[in-house]
């Protein structure tokens, strides 16, 4: 029997025990649905976070009180008693780092805006620099940007995310319209770009003030975020880095051989950190997942073992005519893994469905990879041949004889 000859065999005896057959191949699709939901999620996660992170671009550090992950309690307690960053040590380092090309800084709160008797509550409420223009590459697509003058003067001008737009002030030109932020009143000026939702949670909802202004109007009591360009040459970061480090530490009085008093991290930084979280989250779920085949497995060759028996006499009638130990034992392993070839086309499917559905649903990224794709597939197969090899040896030792002497 050609191998052709075999897989129209399997598929034959498949499709005349459909309803066991899918049955059969629940786990394979279940593991396999599974394996790649999660991939596909993560997959788009990692791609997402690296496209948001890449706006500051990748010559740019920051400077925080708090590092960008706690690890554990005793971190929390022994970070949590840093000094604030100050508007002062910002202003210090735009003076003095002179490897620094731009240097911005930030601060942020979450407020309530008012227009009428309309209002969003949970609003970002942002104090920018005029140079995060150019860190952030915020594009305003309406009016135009905060500027040095605006911060100079602590003006009372902001720029606003598009939910503010389209929930406090619909078919209206929103230039030029007034605000209240948190108690305060605010001319609108210019209006970001959409950014749409991040798990979930909407980007747009945002108003930019000048930080000058911010300090003002919400007092000093929170730190700030310094950000710094070092430019693309070769080693301009990691020496902007030392030099913001040096400075830094004998503004605020770090003693030799004490650690920092504050955190510098870079784009890479965040990545890393968030591919480590994302791989272990990966790994363990997929390994859960992986239990799911297994079982598909277990399924598979015990099913297997009953259409051995019950083809006895017909693997001995094929026996008589001349066929091999190795044809038999081909026979079974083809259908055995198109079984769970099959299963694996469907998990794939399936998987790729959830994934859209999560999407949809809480607005989590998600990007089908390839490799994930070919791997479910591959995975599926093997575990229908591994699964397989023992029913087939079983189908492939039996005497001709006995076998032509089973009962019809």
């Amino acid at each position: 029997m050609g191998f052709a000859e075999a897989i129209k065999v399997a598929l034959q005896s498949l499709w005349a025990n459909k309803m066991r057959t899918i049955l059969t191949v629940i786990g394979v699709v279940i593991g396999v649905a599974s394996v790649i939901a999660i991939i596909t999620l993560v997959n788009g996660a990692d791609r997402f976070v690296a496209t948001k992170i890449s706006r500051h671009g990748s010559d740019t550090l920051t400077v925080t009180r708090l590092p960008p992950v706690i690890f554990s309690g005793e971190e929390y307690l022994r970070v949590n008693k840093r000094k604030n960053i100050t508007w002062e040590e910002y202003l210090y380092l735009q003076r003095t780092c002179s490897l620094c090309k731009v240097i911005g800084a930030d601060i942020s709160s979450t407020g309530t805006v008012i227009s009428g008797k309309q209002s969003s509550n949970n609003t970002d409420v942002n104090g920018w620099t005029a140079s995060m223009v150019d860190i952030d590459a915020l594009n305003v697509v309406q009016g135009r940007p905060l500027t040095p003058m605006d911060e100079e003067l602590g003006t009372h001008n902001i720029v606003v995310g598009y939910d503010i737009v389209e929930n406090l002030l619909p078919n209206t030109d929103p230039i030029g319209q007034q605000l209240r932020v948190d108690g305060e009143v605010y001319t609108i000026i210019g209006v970001g770009e959409r950014l749409g939702e991040t798990l979930g949670q909407s980007q747009d909802n945002y108003v930019d003030m000048p930080l000058s202004t911010y300090l003002h109007t919400h007092g000093e009591h929170e730190s700030l975020n310094i950000y710094a360009k070092a430019g693309t040459a070769p080693s301009a970061l990691d020496n902007a880095i030392d030099q913001v480090r040096a400075l830094l530490r004998a503004r605020r009085h770090d003693r030799p051989g004490d650690e920092d008093s504050f955190s510098i991290s870079t784009n890479e930084t965040f990545v890393q950190v968030w591919k480590q979280l994302t791989d272990t989250f990966a790994f363990v779920m997929v390994g859960i997942a992986s239990i799911s085949l297994v079982v598909g497995g277990v399924v598979i060759m015990n099913i297997m073992l009953v259409s051995v028996t019950e083809r006895t006499r017909e693997i001995g009638i094929r026996k008589a005519l001349g066929a091999k130990r190795r044809d038999v034992l081909l026979q079974f392993l083809i259908e055995s893994a198109t079984m769970a070839l099959l299963g694996g086309f469907a998990g794939v499917v399936g998987g790729v469905s959830v994934a859209e559905i999560v999407t949809h649903v809480i607005g989590w990224p998600s990007s089908v990879a390839l490799w994930s794709v070919l791997l479910g597939l591959f995975v599926a197969t093997s575990v229908g041949i591994f699964f397989g090899v023992y029913p087939a040896h079983k189908a492939a030792v039996l005497d001709p004889i006995v076998a032509l002497r089973a009962e019809l």
